[in-house]
């Protein structure tokens, strides 16, 4: 400091390979093969759960572990496990969510990992978390679809399944029958934190799986006035010359397009209010394009480092998007995205590896988040962002999580009883 005068210097960053170059395909899927080992080496050992972060200890998550599902199933056909390994993993998770306290069918947030009875997340929010719940029965019917009925250990994970799926109450989540539905509830305090799921965010899904119950189906009207709002959900302005159909302006945080689109295949996607494969697309460009232009100065920010969610963070966990943007990129935002933004997205990931190496790479992957401005390199793992970064990759090198999720029955007629246009 001269004269109150405080100055930051960044020295170059070292542009030197930290690893050996490899391919793209060699790339992605050694990064796909480290970032599952998170829910396989590390799942919980009793429940076959992921836990919530690598500092959990017996907290497991249900939205994470929806996700988990998934890259399981990737983990399977990429050749990372053996079926017979995936499906012994798979009854033992499924018979723990059997047994686990549920709430008019929803699971809580977080469990003990070992007694199957809810972790409260927050003080009121010791009961049903409708999203949380939504993310697991995505994750469960595409799991459902890829079994294989014929062989009776897998049709009767099948069926247990079924009858899990099947005793999810939606419509109790609305609330005595308001034409919205409500995120929690609560044994104890009932509707206390009285927070409905209004769009547009990562919640989509929620309002697809309800109108597809087989046993307790909301009307189309709770998704039109809920969700959709009567349409307030559109956006139609332009940021960054790019325009957004629906949400937020900027489009908020990238995980709004990739946990409701993990399962349910945006392309060719569309409603009375979007087209969501340019809905998915757009709200990345706009976010690559926030931290190209780059108006807070932030170092590193580029069109080879750019990508901002929910995540850790130098201050604890935070919400990053154009409009709440403190230096923190977070690499499942653009890796994630690798379906929307291919090459833009496979450029992060070549930087993110090569040039950053160890600061961000460990055990499980990428680490969860980096803010040079502040000096901070994380090293935590979230199970809700590692899971995307398995599944969606995947999904843009074969469609695998989308074919199956998109292949059930219910899922094709909740779609259609909604409106949604879903021909290619």
């Amino acid at each position: 400091m001269i004269n109150g005068y405080t100055a930051k210097f960044f020295t170059k960053l070292d542009s030197t390979d930290k690893f050996q170059q490899i391919s793209d395909d060699s790339l992605l899927t050694l990064i796909q093969h480290r970032t599952f080992k998170y829910f396989w080496d590390f799942a919980h050992p009793t429940s076959g759960l992921a836990r919530e972060r690598n500092t959990s200890g017996d907290i497991v998550t249900i939205g994470g572990s929806g996700f988990g599902i998934m890259a399981i199933i990737v983990g399977i056909e990429r050749g990372f496990i053996t079926r017979a390994e995936g499906i012994s993993r798979f009854s033992t998770i499924v018979n723990f969510l059997k047994d686990a306290d549920r709430f008019h069918g929803a699971w809580g947030h977080w469990y003990n990992g070992v007694t199957g009875k809810v972790y409260p997340f927050s003080t009121n929010d010791n009961g049903g978390d409708l999203v949380e719940t939504a993310f697991l029965v995505q994750g469960l019917i595409t799991l459902r679809q890829y079994l294989n009925p014929n062989e009776s250990s897998e049709n009767n994970l099948i069926n247990q399944i079924n009858e899990l799926i099947n005793g999810v109450e939606w419509t109790w989540y609305t609330k005595d029958g308001e034409d919205v539905l409500y995120w929690h509830w609560s044994p104890t305090v009932g509707w206390a934190i009285n927070m409905q799921i209004r769009g547009y965010n990562e919640a989509l899904i929620v309002y697809v799986l309800a109108a597809s119950s087989t046993t307790y189906p909301i009307n189309p009207s709770v998704y039109h006035s809920g969700w959709a709002r009567n349409g307030a959900i559109t956006n139609g302005k332009t940021f960054y010359g790019i325009s957004l159909p629906v949400g937020f302006d900027y489009g908020g945080p990238l995980f709004f397009a990739h946990y409701s689109f993990m399962g349910l295949d945006p392309r060719n996607l569309s409603d009375n209010y979007a087209n969501y494969w340019q809905q998915n697309v757009n709200h990345t460009l706009i976010n690559r394009q926030h931290c190209i232009v780059n108006p807070g100065r932030y170092p590193l920010y580029s069109a080879d480092c750019w990508g901002l969610t929910a995540s850790d963070d130098n201050t604890g966990y935070g919400v990053h998007e154009p409009t709440r943007d403190i230096g923190v990129i977070s690499p499942t935002a653009a890796l994630s995205s690798m379906p929307y933004t291919p090459e833009e997205s496979k450029k992060v990931a070549r930087f993110l590896y090569y040039k950053l190496g160890n600061k961000v790479w460990g055990e499980y992957g990428f680490y969860d988040a980096f803010n040079v401005t502040a000096n901070w390199w994380g090293t935590s793992y979230l199970a809700i962002d590692q899971g995307p970064i398995v599944v969606m990759i995947e999904n843009y090198r074969s469609g695998l999580c989308w074919n199956l999720f998109m292949s059930a029955p219910e899922v094709k007629q909740g779609l259609s009883r909604l409106g949604f246009n879903t021909s290619r």
